[in-house]
């Protein structure tokens, strides 16, 4: 391989990565006020939310469960492609969500306290 040639190579694999890491942060490192790690291991990580209208920038989560401790209203999601929606956030809610990146706003009154359960191994298929 010519040296150029080497040289471009390299240089679009680092930007591939970098875009990457950008575009897929971690929750815990974009808005740090508002996550906090409760307890990770091998298969899951535990997250603590807490948010008051903040808006929380483009993140990343694999497969999760929420559940919201305390807060009654909504949260809008806008999706890594733009698109934007809303659902509902009630006090004793826990909700399914699948692989995501999004960023989010909670428009409920006071503050929003959630529990998110990110799942890290994949369940096995069923026979």
């Amino acid at each position: 391989m010519r040296p150029v040639t080497l040289k471009a190579s390299i240089l679009g694999v680092v930007l591939t990565m970098a875009a990457g890491t950008l575009w897929a942060q971690d929750p815990v490192k974009v808005a740090p006020k508002n996550f906090r790690v409760l307890l990770e291991n091998d298969q899951v990580r535990v997250l603590d939310f807490h948010a008051a209208g903040e808006k929380i920038p483009m993140h990343s989560h694999p497969s999760y469960v929420s559940y919201s401790v305390a807060g009654s209203g909504k949260t809008k999601f806008t999706s890594a492609d733009g698109k934007v929606t809303e659902a509902p956030s009630n006090t004793g809610q826990a909700t399914w969500h699948e692989a995501e990146t999004h960023a989010s706003e909670y428009l409920g009154k006071g503050e929003a306290h959630v529990i998110l359960i990110e799942l890290k191994t994949q369940a096995k298929p069923k026979p």
